[in-house]
């Protein structure tokens, strides 16, 4: 599995990165643990998951933390994670 995040401000790419785990795991602990990867990558806090992040997310395998998802100030417009290769 292979999953995008990307910092976005003002329509700019501020950072990305890319997580990847081929592990014998569930989908859901791949997420969790790309999650974990990439905030400590790009020094953020942890999103809170919404339900309107979970509809987006079941729905189109990509999803928005915008600034309702985070308990402090982010310096940037949202936070985009998309699942770019699934296993199988």
């Amino acid at each position: 599995m292979r999953i995008w995040f990307r910092e976005w401000k003002d329509t700019h790419l501020i950072q990305d990165y890319t997580y990847e785990n081929y592990e014998d795991d569930t989908r859901t602990h791949k997420i969790w643990k790309a999650i974990d990867s990439a905030c400590e990558k790009l020094d953020l806090a942890h999103p809170i998951w919404l339900d309107s992040n979970i509809k987006d997310f079941k729905k189109n395998a990509d999803v928005r933390f915008r600034s309702d998802s985070f308990q402090d100030d982010i310096p940037f417009d949202f936070l985009e994670m998309t699942v770019i290769e699934e296993d199988y």
